[in-house]
């Protein structure tokens, strides 16, 4: 049966339709290897080192922290990464289309699937840019008090997290920065990154090499005070930390050459950033004593309590430019997921308008608006365990649909073969699935909550507008060759 006809929810989108459809309704191709590989490295590295680690180490609120063995649960989650990273590369010089993991479940494993992956990708990229603008409150306010202006304790964060907190602010202004930036157009969001990029590396670097001389070794000891329950469910909350290639990938019909690049600037943004992550974590828990590390300004604070105050106002400068990046990245992926979907007829068509720029502006305006609510009213810790389920949960969709896609389409021209197959990515569903499990079940309950609310508007609203569907009117207005 042709599935470009078929009715059910399980027809998937045939790769031949990607390239008539993005030359006819698609976005301006304006980044290189380059600015790739610095967009992933922008949304890799940022929260997981300059606030992350802190809160995983220290543990938060409650103290159960993973003490110095942080640097494990960075490990654990870069290597359930590296599976997913090498399945991704496959699909992207494969499929160099918007909409990343949703687009790779849509045309493996069949429309429900996509949109499932897709509507969930929708709720955790924005959340992500809500997670990383409250870490770049914490360093904000630590960069003011370092020139000595104290900013108002009721700005600063919620009741939750702060004594006589009612909003933060900064992380609401953050994320109106973001989203303008965004807005200007690619070319110029590819260049901002690329500069942006260069700083952070240099900046952590720097960190990385002056904090070695004030580290003492005592503050490994113990290495692991928690046990590894709480090494896992580190690993567990850092795991978006070394994702920043997943929203990348969502950028890859807006590259010169996707099939060629993408797969590259996956890979080398992951290696880079796995680097810099060991580096960081072990200077970091060096430093201080895992019980004192400030679980919001983690860097700040450390450079503070051995003698270097100006160090750690110049940091807290720094980290706040730096971080923008990852809140980039992410919003570039949720546009991009966004657009597509409505591209496909899942979702009404007035989101996938672009402007003269190419640039969805629509849907990067009020998915920056969203992140700026979640930002200035939730607690952190609660939107970063959100975000995580989510990108597993894409994750496993992904290294499943790679296994499939070999199976069934081998034909397909591939400028990049994951090796090891189908272990590799099964030991990534494998991992995926594990780290889910490590997560409170509050987390479990809010994503299912979303998951129901996108069945809801898939089968009274997507299904019956599907570009896929022959009685959508999207289908009659944008007719794909069905071979």
């Amino acid at each position: 049966m042709n599935e470009r006809n078929s009715n059910s929810v399980m027809r998937r989108k045939p790769i031949t339709d990607i390239g008539d459809e993005t030359a006819k309704n698609g976005l301006f191709k304006s980044l290189g290897l380059w600015q790739l590989t610095a967009i992933g490295v922008g949304g890799i590295i940022g929260i997981g080192i300059f606030t992350l680690a802190g809160l995983v180490a220290n543990g938060g609120p409650d103290g159960e922290g993973a003490g110095p063995a942080v640097l494990i649960s960075f490990l654990i989650a870069g290597l359930a990464s590296a599976a997913a990273a090498l399945s991704y590369a496959e699909f992207a010089g494969m499929i160099p289309r918007a909409g990343s993991a949703y687009t790779y479940g849509y045309v493996a494993l069949g429309e429900i699937i996509g949109w499932f992956i897709g509507w969930d990708l929708l709720l955790e990229y924005i959340a992500i840019v809500a997670v990383v603008a409250i870490g770049i409150s914490g360093y904000f306010t630590e960069f003011m008090s370092g020139i000595g202006i104290d900013v108002p304790t009721w700005m600063q964060g919620t009741p939750d997290t702060l004594d006589g907190g009612l909003i933060n602010l900064p992380a609401i202004v953050v994320c109106v920065l973001v989203t303008f930036i965004l807005s200007r157009g690619t070319q110029t969001f590819g260049r901002f990154e690329l500069v942006a990029v260069g700083l952070k590396v240099l900046l952590i670097l720097a960190i990385i090499v002056l904090g070695f001389f004030y580290i003492n070794t005592q503050n490994y000891v113990p290495f692991v005070p928690n046990g590894f329950g709480a090494v896992f469910t580190g690993a567990a909350t850092v795991f978006f930390a070394v994702f920043g290639y997943d929203a990348m990938s969502t950028a890859a019909e807006e590259a010169k050459d996707g099939k060629k690049h993408m797969p590259k600037a996956i890979l080398l943004s992951l290696a880079i950033a796995m680097v810099l992550y060991v580096l960081a974590t072990l200077v970091l828990t060096g430093m201080q004593n895992w019980q004192d590390i400030d679980p919001t300004a983690a860097f700040a604070v450390a450079f503070q309590s051995v003698g270097l105050p100006i160090v750690a106002t110049v940091l807290s400068a720094f980290a706040v430019i730096s971080i923008l990046t990852v809140m980039l990245t992410f919003l570039l992926g949720v546009s991009r997921v966004w657009f597509s979907m409505s591209r496909d007829g899942l979702l009404p068509k007035w989101f996938s308008g672009t402007d003269r720029k190419g640039t969805p502006a629509r849907v990067t305006w009020i998915a920056g608006l969203a992140a700026a609510l979640l930002a200035g009213v939730f607690p952190i810790r609660l939107i970063a365990d959100l975000t995580n389920i989510g990108i597993l949960a894409a994750f496993v969709v992904v290294c499943v649909a790679v296994i499939v896609l070999r199976r069934t389409r081998p034909d397909v021209p591939r400028t990049f073969k994951l090796p090891f197959m189908p272990w590799v990515p099964v030991f990534g569903v494998l991992s995926s699935v594990f780290l889910i499990t490590q997560l409170h079940w509050e987390t479990w309950l809010r994503f299912g909550i979303w998951l129901v609310i996108g069945l809801v508007i898939y089968f009274f609203y997507g299904r019956h507008n599907s570009v896929m569907n022959p009685k959508s009117p999207r289908y009659i207005e944008h007719p794909v060759d069905p071979h």
